[in-house]
C-alpha cells in the first residue's frame, strides 16, 4: 500500500505509550487522520480551531504527562497551533506536532494552502523534523520509522517539550471505496532508558561546604507540580538548615512549613535596611517561573553563590546571579542531603522571614473581613470554598496575581496556569484538555473576561465537561493597565490599553448548555459556593460584574491597608 509507511505513524506512536490524539478537520491530513481513528485505539478528539485544539492537547499533556498528538492540516493551519506549541516549549509539556503538507516542489507556486511550513515554529520546538515524500522505498520507510521514533523520545527527556513532524503528502490522499487500512507490525523502537541523575561525589562535597559555610540560606520553590516525596525531602531540608522557602501560589507547595507565601505582599516597601537583613548568602532554586515581580527585584544583582536545582540546560537566570547548574530533580537534590544530618543555628534569619510572612498574612486577612464588594473579594471567597482535591486553573494578568496575594490554605489543591508565555489566548481551552483528560476529577477555572471572550472556541465541540466549573471576573476591560505603573496614568489608557469590552457570558453559556449565574457588585454567600462546586450534570459558570474603576479603588486600598503597612 502506497501509504502505508504513514499509516503505521499511528502505530508507532502508541506502541510508544501515546493515548491522546487531537484532530483539525482537513482534507490534506486525511492519511494521518484515517490513521489514528481507524487504528481504534486512541482517544481522538475533534476540534475545529487549531489554536484551541492546541491548548486543549497541551491541557491533556499537563494532566497525564505523556505527549498529545495534534494533527492539522497544511497552510496556515499550522500557524495556528503556535501559541500553545511556545506555551508548551517553555512550559516543559510534551506534544507530537503532525502538520500535513504539500510537496516540496509546489511550495511558494501560487498552489493552494501553502506556506513555508518546515521549521515553522523556530525555537519553540525542541526539534523540527521533515519526512521523506516519497513513501515506499525501503530505505525511506526506515527513515520514517527512525524520525518518528526520535521524536517521541526527543519530546520527553529533559526537559519535555513539543516537537514538530512535518509531513508532505502526495494525491490521492484517500483510500479507495471499499479499500481496508491496515496496520503493520509496529518496528522496533529506538528505546531511551530514563533515569533520575544522582549527584557525584565531588558535587555533593562541593555543595556541602558552601551549605555548611553559608549562615543565611534562602529557598526559591518556583512554578512546578511536586511530588509528595519531594515536598517531604524540601521540608526536612528546609527544617534541617532553619531556611525560608519562598513559594508564590504557583509553586504549588501550599502550606508548607517555613513557606513564605505572601512576599510579593511585602517585599517592596521594605526599608533598605530591612531587605539587606533578608538577603541570603547562599540561594537554592528550582523550579520555572516566579509571579512575584518583587522577589526577582529583591535578588537580581546581589552578592551570593546561586545554585539553580533542575535538568534543564542551559539555565535560566531570571535573578541575574550567575546560577551554578546541578543537573538533577529537586526531589534527588534534596533527598541527598538527608542522610547528612546538616544543621545550620541562625534562627533570627528564618525568624525575621516569618515575622513578616505573618504579619502579611493576618493583615491581608483582616482586609478581605472589612471588604464587602469587588472582583478582588469574589476571588478570596472563592479560595477560601474550594473543595478537597480539585484542580485550580489560573487565567493570566490579574486572576493569577490576586490568587497570589490571597494565597491557598489546602494542600491538595493543585495550581495550573500558562506561566511558560503568560498568555490568555488559551488558557480556557487548557482547562478543557484537563477536563477531558481526567473527567473524575474537578477543575475550577478562574478568569478575565478578556481572556473568557477571546477563547470562546474552547467550547466549539461536542464533548461533555460536566467537571467544569467556571468563576468569571468581567469588569468590561483589563483591569491591570489601570494597576501597573505605566498606562495607568496615560490619557490614552482607557481606549487603548484596557481593551473595554460589553460582553456578557449568559449567551456563551446558553449555546453551550453551561449552567449559568450572575452577581453584580454584591457577593454570594457561602451556600452558593457550596451548591456551586457540588456534582452535577452540567459544567457551570458564575460571572461576578463589576467595573474597572471600583477595583482599581479596592486594590490601592489593599496596598494602603496591607503592602504599605507591613514593616
Amino acid at each position: 500500500m502506497r501509504l502505508q509507511s504513514i499509516y503505521n505513524i499511528a502505530a508507532l506512536c502508541f506502541e510508544s505509550g501515546i493515548r491522546d490524539v487531537i484532530i483539525c478537520p482537513g482534507s490534506r491530513c486525511a492519511p494521518l487522520t484515517l490513521a489514528f481513528t481507524r487504528y481504534g485505539k486512541f482517544n481522538v478528539r475533534v476540534f475545529s480551531d487549531e489554536r484551541s485544539a492546541a491548548f486543549v492537547g497541551l491541557g491533556i499533556a499537563q494532566a497525564t504527562q505523556k505527549p498529545v498528538v495534534l494533527i492539522c492540516t497544511s497552510g496556515s493551519a499550522a500557524y495556528n497551533f503556535a501559541p500553545a506549541v511556545a506555551e508548551a516549549f517553555f512550559a516543559g509539556v510534551p506534544l507530537i506536532v503532525l502538520t500535513a503538507d504539500r510537496p516540496a516542489e509546489w511550495i511558494n507556486q501560487y498552489d493552494g494552502q501553502t506556506i513555508f511550513q518546515y521549521e515553522i515554529f523556530g525555537k519553540h520546538v525542541k526539534q523540527s523534523y521533515q519526512l521523506p515524500q516519497e513513501y515506499e522505498h525501503q530505505d525511506n520507510v526506515w527513515n520514517i520509522y527512525k524520525i518518528v521514533t526520535e521524536a517521541i523520545q526527543t519530546s520527553l527527556l529533559p526537559k519535555k517539550g513539543p516537537i514538530h513532524i512535518n509531513v508532505p503528502l502526495r494525491e490521492p490522499l484517500y483510500p479507495k471505496v471499499n479499500e481496508i487500512i491496515t496496520f503493520e507490525a509496529p518496528v522496533q523502537k529506538n528505546e531511551v532508558t530514563h533515569f533520575q541523575s544522582a549527584l557525584s561525589i565531588q558535587a555533593k562535597n562541593n555543595i556541602t561546604e558552601k551549605i555548611k559555610n553559608a549562615k543565611r540560606i534562602l529557598i526559591v520553590a518556583a512554578q512546578g507540580f511536586p511530588s509528595d516525596e519531594e515536598r517531604k525531602s524540601l521540608a526536612s531540608f528546609s527544617a534541617a538548615l532553619n531556611a525560608p522557602i519562598l513559594a508564590d501560589v504557583i509553586s504549588n507547595f501550599h502550606g508548607i512549613e517555613n513557606g513564605i507565601h505572601h512576599a510579593d505582599t511585602f517585599l517592596g516597601n521594605l526599608a533598605e535596611e530591612q531587605k539587606e537583613k533578608l538577603q541570603p548568602d547562599l540561594l537554592l532554586s528550582f523550579g520555572m517561573s516566579v509571579i512575584s515581580k518583587q522577589i526577582k527585584l529583591f535578588l537580581r544583582q546581589k552578592n551570593f553563590t546561586h545554585f539553580h536545582i533542575g535538568e534543564e540546560w542551559p539555565v535560566a537566570d531570571p535573578f541575574q546571579s550567575q546560577p551554578q547548574a546541578i543537573l538533577t530533580t529537586a526531589e534527588n537534590f534534596f533527598q541527598s542531603f538527608q542522610d547528612l544530618k546538616l544543621s545550620n543555628q541562625n534562627t533570627a534569619y528564618l525568624n525575621d522571614w516569618i515575622l513578616l510572612e505573618k504579619k502579611a498574612k493576618e493583615k491581608t486577612n483582616q482586609f478581605f473581613t472589612h471588604t464587602e464588594k469587588g472582583e478582588f473579594k469574589f476571588v478570596s471567597d472563592c479560595l477560601q470554598h474550594l473543595p478537597e482535591n480539585c484542580n485550580l486553573h489560573v487565567a493570566n494578568s490579574m486572576s493569577v496575581r490576586y490568587a497570589n496575594y490571597c494565597g491557598i490554605t489546602k494542600n491538595n489543591v493543585t495550581l495550573y496556569a500558562n506561566r511558560g508565555t503568560s498568555g490568555i489566548d488559551g488558557c480556557t481551552s487548557t482547562v478543557v484538555g484537563h477536563c477531558l483528560a481526567h473527567p473524575e476529577k474537578l477543575n475550577v477555572f478562574i478568569t478575565g473576561d478578556i481572556a473568557f471572550f477571546y477563547d470562546r472556541n474552547a467550547f466549539w465541540h461536542h464533548y461533555h465537561l460536566p467537571n467544569l466549573r467556571i468563576v468569571l471576573l468581567n469588569n468590561q476591560g483589563g483591569v491591570i493597565f489601570k494597576l501597573i505603573d505605566g498606562p495607568s496614568d496615560l490619557p490614552e489608557a482607557n481606549d487603548f490599553f484596557v481593551a473595554k469590552q460589553k460582553f456578557k457570558a449568559k449567551y456563551t453559556c446558553e449555546e453551550n448548555n453551561i449552567e449559568y449565574h450572575s452577581f453584580d457588585h454584591h457577593l454570594p454567600t457561602e451556600n452558593f459556593w457550596t451548591s456551586f462546586f457540588e456534582k452535577k450534570n452540567t459544567p457551570a459558570l458564575v460571572e461576578f460584574n463589576s467595573d474597572v474603576e471600583t477595583n482599581r479603588l479596592i486594590f490601592e486600598q489593599f496596598k494602603k491597608q496591607v503592602i504599605h503597612s507591613i514593616q
